[in-house]
């Protein structure tokens, strides 16, 4: 009866008239409305919204739509924080990271656009749009539009970690170096990718020291004798790195890609068995 008087009060149950006690009456309208406002508070709707549709502003279906639109907003930041306890619940994070979950997990899906625009943005403000580079631009802003409606724990990891990259003022001018030496009409071309992965790779994973004599043969297959061997190893100094590739890396988690083997371990071997044996 309180919640009744309250809505009469409120103006969305407007009694029909008062007995002589002064005891509100409703008559058969009265308590059909007050079964649509009944079954409309239940749902979570607020008051404005019932009086919008009692008023015939708006109707059921018009309401209802929006209501299930908030209510799935709801649930995925629901779902997100529940991910983000889980990591909590795993051990003590430091209070910078916990914080940085908590963040996280209540921005929208265009906020952690925005994050991800401004530090490419940044980091290939002035280079031509024309160039090579600009592609890896766009690949670097290939973000899913929203977590999953349930993401993993690895997800929020991922996510997490990617934040901690991008506001990293040493990150983003890495990756600005390498940018615009990428951009640059006069830069040295870099070693096939694929020689790398074969021989240094697999020198590598034998355990073969770079300065050991078996490595310049290696070497020797990947790079013709008489080559610049410092310019080449100076350019894989330049393009090979383990937080950018690591950044890659977390945008395949996010996005579902299937993993890939890490190659800038590659690279580091042979950069150093270029120096040895040049």
């Amino acid at each position: 009866m309180r919640t009744i008087r309250f809505w009469s009060d409120e103006g969305v149950l407007p009694e029909t008239d008062r007995s002589g006690g002064g005891y509100r009456r409703y008559d058969a309208h009265a308590v059909a409305r007050l079964d649509l406002v009944r079954t409309l508070r239940e749902l979570g709707m607020g008051l404005d919204e019932v009086r919008l549709v009692l008023e015939h502003r708006r109707s059921v279906e018009d309401v209802a739509a929006a209501h299930v639109a908030a209510i799935d907003d709801r649930i995925r930041v629901l779902r997100t924080q529940r991910a983000v306890c889980t990591l909590l619940a795993r051990g003590t994070p430091s209070p910078r990271k916990a914080a940085l979950m908590n963040d996280l997990a209540r921005l929208s899906a265009a906020q952690r656009r925005r994050m991800i625009d401004e530090f490419v943005d940044a980091a290939f403000a002035g280079t031509d749009p024309g160039s090579p580079g600009a592609g890896i631009a766009d690949a670097m802003r290939t973000l899913p539009a929203e977590l999953p409606d349930d993401p993993s724990t690895e997800q929020v990891e991922a996510w997490v970690e990617l934040a901690e990259l991008v506001g990293d003022p040493a990150f983003l001018a890495r990756v600005r170096e390498m940018t615009v030496a990428g951009a640059a009409a006069d830069r040295p071309e870099a070693v096939a990718p694929a020689l790398v992965a074969e021989h240094a790779g697999a020198a590598l994973a034998a355990g073969i020291a770079p300065d050991s004599p078996q490595a310049r043969a290696v070497v020797d297959e990947i790079v013709p004798p008489g080559s610049d061997r410092a310019a080449l190893a100076a350019v894989i100094d330049t393009f090979a790195d383990r937080r950018v590739e690591r950044y890659w890396t977390l945008l395949g988690i996010l996005n579902g890609w299937e993993p890939f083997p890490p190659t800038v371990p590659a690279h580091e071997w042979l950069a150093a068995a270029l120096r040895a044996h040049p």
